[in-house]
């Protein structure tokens, strides 16, 4: 049993040692009607991959422009009326990135963004070597361990997809229970009305009646 928690923790180790190094920025976001807001991102390092994650919880369609704009004001991805964007681009360039988005379509509308910008080094630690271990044995357990690692990334994108749905059927269910309630009212007001309205003509016919019998 001791063994097995030792290796267990060998092989977490050497996860954490092969997972790329990254910097990266996770915000949230209220984006107020006709408001177009900038984020930016220092690139320190030519040919740097970076992550650029969107998605809109809440408002409106739930849709969002967005612009992403290099050092030189090159337009680097551009996009009008989406929902989400999972991107990941090289930055060839040194300076600062903009990632930018803007609810001009929108004049009542806010719309709440969830957003990660990161950084990723992706060079690759080695494995500690021992005596008696042969280089293909430590080949195949880097390759699982990198395996391993784009699978959790996997499961991560799979959760953020999954909460924004879970946002948008949420919002889709308030809003639909909003309409169903209102309605209700109206319909209570209609009923309401036509029993009155109803009451007043037969009161208005026996009225006719009793003038004429007399």
């Amino acid at each position: 049993m001791r063994l097995l928690l030792l290796l267990g923790a060998a092989v977490l180790a050497c996860l954490c040692l092969m997972v790329p190094h990254a910097s990266a920025t996770a915000l949230t976001y209220k984006l107020h009607p006709s408001e177009h807001q900038c984020f930016y991102l220092h690139n320190e390092k030519k040919a740097s991959k970076v992550a650029f994650y969107f998605a809109v919880q809440s408002g409106g369609s739930f849709d969002v422009d967005y612009k992403v704009t290099g050092p030189n004001e090159k337009i680097v991805l551009e996009g009008a009326k989406e929902r989400q964007g999972d991107f990941v681009f090289t930055a060839n360039d040194i300076g600062e990135y903009s990632f930018c988005f803007s609810n001009d379509m929108s004049t009542f509308a806010e719309k709440m963004v969830d957003f990660e910008i990161a950084i990723e080094n992706e060079a690759r630690a080695e494995l500690p070597s021992k005596q008696g271990t042969s280089p293909e044995h430590l080949s195949s357990l880097e390759e699982s361990l990198f395996k391993l690692s784009g699978q959790l990334s996997t499961i991560s994108r799979n959760q953020k997809y999954f909460r924004t749905r879970e946002n948008r059927n949420f919002s889709t269910v308030r809003s639909t229970e909003g309409r169903i309630f209102n309605f209700s009212v109206i319909e209570s007001l209609m009923m309401v009305t036509m029993s009155c309205l109803q009451v007043f003509i037969v009161r208005f016919f026996f009225q006719g009646a009793r003038k004429g019998y007399v």
